[in-house]
């Protein structure tokens, strides 16, 4: 059989798609995808959702405004004008960076999916074989379907596919616990559906800070009908077009109406789909096994010339952190004698619902158990946003900023927050982590204006007990 060479092949063309730079254009490189052109975040996950989540939250605070004095109402909710408007930009996005792959002489798009036949060499599902001395795995991940009866409804979506549905329905059923389904839930939520987020256990949005999980769960369950312990065991069409999803609920029996089943009971990475255990390490967890310079292992070895990066392969499936390797992945591919790896200390996350949520660092229990291990104490502060002058405009009875520190350093262990524009709040705080400032210093060593909002953060560090605080 005849085996097509290049000196690199990228699979994936998301975050992967940026590592073509100037210093292949003399190179034959090849871009293989079979899904959508441009990756999960451009066209199903981060970009589309909050282009949704915007105008759900701008609904939600002018029907939730009579604290302030104001009674407003939105009248109406144009979902396909809403779609069309996101969906225009964004399949231009995806179809106008394929027609410039394509337009390339040095670069070679197959759309196609692929497998591994040893660790140089790639086969396409047509029965091309593509091989080269480069490979970089950034394949990404994918929804994961419990396998339920009726989990093949009609009216069974996936984050995949529920943004580009025709009308917004009347009853939504979320079944998951993580960050989609508290975006989503918050997304028909506020547009007016009636929504039902049904989760199989006690805990909601797993491994973040316990008082930031009760207090959204505090706050979704005044938004929405928030079901806890309820595994979902089945979903059974009606013959009026609905959906009936049943659950059991400690032992009985739970029937809810649906117009819409939303699934996000979480993602699974693609490896499988490229054989890549049978050539690669892979771990429990589905992910490509590779070292800190996102070399692929097999056998606990580096595989020469293949890396991995984002969701395939790494701990975070965070937008940002994929884009974080694929700089590190650009650099080590032509710079194999001056290795690079990506900084993965502090990783910060959000979640776009409502409230919104951000966090960085170690939660209160973890923070516990390392003081505990090696030998130091902490210090803990919860701020409210209300206690500041604009939560105080606000009304806010929802929001706080948690933080943790190293009582003997000034340290800034985790930063934690729930409310109005926590993803922007918290910046400063994933800041002072990343280039190692105290909280003390950050404290008192710059202006917070006031009365900003920010304030909250300010008062949040003041309230941290550190030794060596001046």
């Amino acid at each position: 059989m005849t085996v097509q060479e290049f000196d690199l092949i990228i699979i994936g063309s998301g975050s992967g798609n940026s590592l073509i730079n100037e210093e292949w254009d003399d190179k034959k490189v090849a871009i293989i995808d079979g899904g959508t052109f441009g990756g999960t975040c451009l066209n199903f996950g981060c970009i589309p959702t909050k282009q949704y989540v915007y105008p759900a939250t701008v609904a939600h605070h002018a029907t939730h405004s009579g604290h302030l004095g104001l009674e407003a109402e939105v009248t109406k909710v144009d979902w396909p004008a809403m779609r069309d408007r996101i969906f225009s930009r964004i399949d231009a996005i995806s179809s106008g960076g394929l027609d410039y792959r394509l337009g390339l002489d040095n670069v070679t798009v197959f759309q196609e999916y692929v497998k591994f036949v040893d660790t140089h060499t790639l086969e396409t599902a047509s029965g091309a074989r593509l091989s080269a001395p480069q490979i970089v795995i950034a394949a990404g991940s994918r929804n994961v379907l419990p396998e339920v009866p009726g989990i093949n409804s009609k009216n069974v979506e996936t984050s995949d596919t529920v943004m580009r549905i025709d009308d917004l329905p009347q009853r939504v059923v979320v079944i998951g616990g993580g960050f989609i389904a508290a975006e989503f839930s918050h997304v028909f939520s506020a547009l007016g559906a009636e929504v039902t987020q049904a989760v199989r256990t006690d805990v909601v949005l797993r491994g973040y800070d316990t008082e930031i999980t009760d207090r959204f769960k505090r706050e979704a369950a005044q938004q929405w009908n928030l079901r806890l312990n309820h595994v979902l065991k089945e979903i059974r069409d009606e013959q009026d077009g609905s959906s009936t999803v049943i659950f059991d609920h400690e032992g009985e029996t739970v029937e809810v109406e649906a117009d819409l089943v939303l699934v996000a009971a979480g993602r699974t990475p693609n490896s499988d789909t490229l054989a890549a255990e049978k050539f690669f390490d892979v771990r429990e967890n589905k992910t490509i096994a590779v070292d800190r310079y996102h070399r692929v292992l097999a056998g606990g070895e580096v595989v020469e010339g293949v890396f991995a990066l984002g969701d395939v392969s790494s701990d975070y499936m965070l937008k940002h952190v994929a884009n974080a390797e694929t700089r590190t992945v650009q650099y080590n591919l032509t710079h194999p004698d001056s290795l690079r790896s990506t900084d993965e200390r502090f990783v910060p996350a959000a979640v776009f619902t409502s409230p919104q949520i951000a966090t960085v660092g170690l939660s209160e229990d973890d923070a516990r158990s390392a003081a505990e291990r090696e030998g130091f104490e902490i210090t803990v502060k919860v701020q409210n946003f209300g206690d500041v002058a604009y939560g105080w405009a606000m009304e806010d009875s929802a929001g706080l900023c948690k933080l943790i520190a190293r009582k003997d350093t000034g340290d800034l262990l985790g930063a934690h927050l729930i409310g109005e524009e926590s993803s922007i709040l918290i910046q400063p705080l994933i800041q002072a982590m990343s280039f190692g400032l105290k909280v003390q210093d950050m404290a008192r060593g710059q202006f917070w204006i006031h009365p900003a909002l920010t304030e909250v953060v300010e008062n949040a560090l003041l309230g941290l007990e550190i030794d060596s605080a001046q």
